[in-house]
């Protein structure tokens, strides 16, 4: 059973005070944890504010168990540093940073841990944090893993921790809240979820490593010699009795081995110091590594150790970084007179329109479109999968659409497009799915829901097939399920892209969904 993998909802416990049961619970967990998933989140700071970001909340997911336990056990904790005074746990974090019994896992957490220090040294005084030690970066696993997988070094990729998780766990993980306003407060279940969930996640990744390090512990030539009196040292291991030397034989790969088996001495010596120190936390005694995860963390552990040019925010006085803080501003005060809509939208019938609203959603927004079309609006999307601002504005123009971004920047054309370009201010789809309606005054119907084809945005037949010419329209196209076919169901087809459509579950479920985000029951 996955040790790490918790088929249960997450356990989350949000702390706002020392004095809660949250935080006693806390400090129990972190005495019995060998491993534990760290993350931060901010609010953040435009481009020309030369300044670290206050971190507003610290995750911390506990592994409660030894490495190779059948425990399920991982409850995500969330400090709500707005909430709880820093002096109170300043101590705490620092010893839980530094135990040797506890290896910590992120995910580039450097400048996690540069943001932290700086929040923690500008209250009251406190001195921030230095280091973490022993910690394990969720990257370096990847590299690990996929030079095991391909049987040489890959190079180093830059990749996000959604594309770690579908790539190591087969899961998707939704980035949707992560520019969200962390310093709001209280936070909504939506971001205690995602926060928890970064942090968790960290922990199954980990194990995933963890499973095939313990898998790999084949027999080689360095185990071999391991069964011999190292201490010896090479020399004396191959040498005959005549004062020759053995000949031997081995790959470079399987040299290495064997000169780190001769240094076995050093690596027993070091696993005694880590096993004899007696490190206590301010609250609790931790316990010690189990012999595996002591074996990962001389192997593959490592260190963040802040410098005193890490405190400081970089800044520089040449002149065109000036510029860059020069143009932010203004693109900033031309982002707020064109924020909210003004005008007349191109369908109005008053210009010419023919008072049907069309939209266009570019890639940041294209979950949107999907909503849309959901609830009968016509929404296209770009020709292209990596349009530039010209394209988007001439498909646009073209097809008379209101142009649908998050994109600051495409505001910048307006004098180009006026009252074609509209930012889209929601995160996620169902409260964009509203502020469209609200801003642009759609009217939404029962009728309208599920009359447009999710997949490319063309209308239905209007006659629903029967049967039998549902099953010749599928042929070679699409397949449909056995068990509908005694259903009596009625089947549509896209006239532009010929998708078949049924009223199944799904789409039952999807009509009270949109009935209930556009309140079309009220």
């Amino acid at each position: 059973m996955d040790p790490f993998l918790s088929q249960s909802p997450l356990q989350i416990h949000v702390i706002t005070s020392t004095e809660s049961p949250e935080f006693s619970l806390l400090t129990q967990c972190l005495s019995r944890s060998s491993v534990i998933g760290l993350d931060a989140e901010w609010k953040p700071l435009c481009a020309r504010q030369p300044a670290f970001p206050t971190v507003t909340l610290l995750q911390l997911a506990c592994h409660l168990g030894s490495s190779t336990s059948s425990s399920d056990e991982s409850p995500v904790f969330l400090l709500d540093l707005c909430s709880l005074p820093l002096c109170s746990i300043w101590e705490l974090l620092r010893d839980v940073f530094v135990s040797p019994d506890i290896l910590k896992l992120g995910f580039r957490f450097k400048q996690d841990l540069v943001y932290l220090s700086s929040t923690f040294s500008s209250n009251d005084s406190h001195h921030g944090f230095n280091k973490l030690e022993p910690y394990l970066d969720i990257t370096s696993i990847c590299d690990y893993t996929h030079h095991k997988r391909r049987g040489k070094k890959m190079p180093k990729e830059t990749k996000s921790l959604a594309t770690i998780c579908r790539e190591v766990l087969g899961l998707h993980l939704s980035k949707e809240l992560q520019c969200s306003d962390w310093s709001l407060r209280p936070l909504t279940e939506e971001q205690k979820t995602y926060a928890a969930t970064d942090a968790h996640r960290l922990l199954r990744i980990f194990n995933v490593f963890l499973e095939n390090f313990i898998k790999e512990g084949t027999y080689n030539k360095a185990t071999e010699l391991n069964s011999l009196n190292l201490s010896l040292g090479l020399k004396q291991i191959l040498e005959t009795k005549d004062g020759g030397i053995k000949p031997f034989r081995v790959k470079v790969s399987e040299a290495l081995d064997i000169v780190q088996a001769t240094m076995s001495s050093q690596y027993s010596q070091r696993v005694a110091e880590m096993e004899s120190i007696k490190f206590k936390l301010s609250v609790a005694v931790t316990k010690p590594m189990d012999s595996t995860l002591l074996k990962i963390v001389l192997k593959y552990g490592e260190k963040i150790l802040l410098r005193e040019s890490d405190r400081k925010p970089k800044s520089s006085k040449k002149k065109e970084k000036k510029q860059l803080y020069v143009t932010a501003e203004r693109r900033e005060r031309h982002f707020e007179d064109t924020d909210d809509w003004q005008g007349l939208p191109p369908w109005d019938k008053s210009i010419g329109g023919d008072g049907c609203p069309k939209f266009l959603c570019d890639v940041m927004v294209e979950g949107l479109a999907k909503h849309l079309r959901c609830v009968g609006i016509d929404a296209a999307i770009p020709f292209s999968k990596k349009p530039d601002s010209r394209e988007l504005i001439d498909q646009a123009c073209k097809e008379d659409r209101v142009l649908l971004t998050r994109d600051a920047k495409l505001l910048r054309h307006q004098y180009l497009v006026k009252d074609q370009i509209y930012r889209v201010k929601s995160l996620l789809k169902n409260e964009q799915l509203v502020e469209v309606i609200n801003t642009f005054q759609l009217k939404i119907s029962e009728d309208q829901l599920m009359s447009r084809c999710t997949k490319c945005n063309g209308k239905f037949i209007q006659k629903p097939l029967t049967t039998v010419e549902a099953i010749e329209a599928a042929k070679g196209f699409q397949k449909i399920p056995n068990c509908l076919f005694n259903k009596n169901l009625e089947f549509w087809q896209c006239t532009d892209c010929s998708q078949l459509y049924w009223e199944g579950t799904q789409y039952h479920n999807a009509v009270q969904k949109f009935i209930d985000i556009c309140k079309l029951s009220d």
